[in-house]
């Protein structure tokens, strides 16, 4: 990606997580939004997942329901860019490419666009939505309108998915920037009421083509921004959105693919929409749902 000639966002935070804390503060909401997104990204298996590794570092799984805080409350500051990591850096311009083009595509529709909040954190941290922890990726939280992200996924990305360069740093962040677009369009509660009426299997579709639509909303960002793309970033993209679809990460488990069970689509589908936002740069090409709800 050609990133020189973009100015980092200023919406950004960073949590010190040092004191390894989960407060009772602010997670009230913790066992209502944080284990269904846990749940919705690794399924029944990583919400166990989790709580083992919360009790294997000392964490009282409780702090996600609000109950039982304890522990010291994370710091949240907001240091100079210049005192931040070089891929620090990079996730703040990503996020201002996408605060100017969403600006645009709402601008074009009268509309003003709020933009998001990234927050970094380190192993583990707190969010609107309830503990953030590194074992569950990037995310978006819609209670508070915030990216948290512990960038050590991007090492992720290239050593254990195969899946290095620049440009999956700006798919990962855009994919989680579409989720802020549903959520500010109203979007996702149109769908979460949907799931609620849904059997698990049809809820899991759903958020298939929750998932899908945030990847099509990436596309959208990087064909809008023209002097984004270089030669090799399609490629590399493509390469980050098979390495994480639902059949290869089953796959790679050593596990049978259950389609029921997806909640993000296959590494086709994944391609396939990244690829459509990318050649049409037009949200209204993101209809993933096409009118089913």
């Amino acid at each position: 990606m050609r990133l020189d000639d973009e100015r980092e966002s200023s919406h950004y935070e960073v949590q010190d997580g040092r004191g390894g804390g989960f407060g009772g503060g602010g997670l009230g909401g913790g066992l209502g939004m944080l284990l269904p997104l846990i749940g919705s990204r690794f399924g029944c298996g990583g919400i166990v997942v989790v709580l083992i590794i919360m009790v294997v570092m000392g964490m009282n799984p409780l702090s996600l329901i609000g109950g039982g805080g304890g522990g010291q409350q994370v710091q949240t500051e907001r240091p100079a860019t210049s005192e931040l990591s070089a891929v620090q850096r990079t996730s703040l311009q990503v996020l201002g490419s996408t605060e100017r083009r969403w600006a645009d595509i709402f601008r074009e529709q009268g509309q003003d666009y709020p933009p998001p909040t990234l927050v970094f954190y380190n192993q583990s941290g707190q969010s609107g939505c309830g503990a953030a922890m590194s074992a569950m990726g990037p995310f978006y939280c819609p209670a508070d309108q915030r990216i948290y992200l512990d960038t050590d996924f991007f090492r992720e990305m290239e050593t254990k998915f195969n899946a290095p360069g620049d440009f999956p740093i700006g798919y990962i962040i855009a994919h989680e920037v579409g989720h802020h677009i549903q959520t500010i369009t109203g979007e996702a509660d149109r769908i979460r009421k949907a799931q609620q009426r849904a059997s698990e299997a049809d809820g899991n579709a759903l958020q298939v083509k929750m998932e899908l639509q945030a990847d099509c909303y990436a596309g959208v960002w990087a064909a809008r921004d023209t002097n984004l793309m270089e030669a090799g970033d399609l490629e590399e993209g493509m390469r980050a959105a098979e390495a994480i679809g639902d059949d290869t990460l089953q796959k790679a488990a050593g596990r049978r693919p259950v389609p029921e069970s997806f909640t993000h689509g296959t590494s086709a589908q994944r391609m396939q929409w990244l690829r459509k936002g990318l050649e049409t740069g037009d949200p209204a090409q993101c209809d993933t749902f096409g009118g089913a709800i």
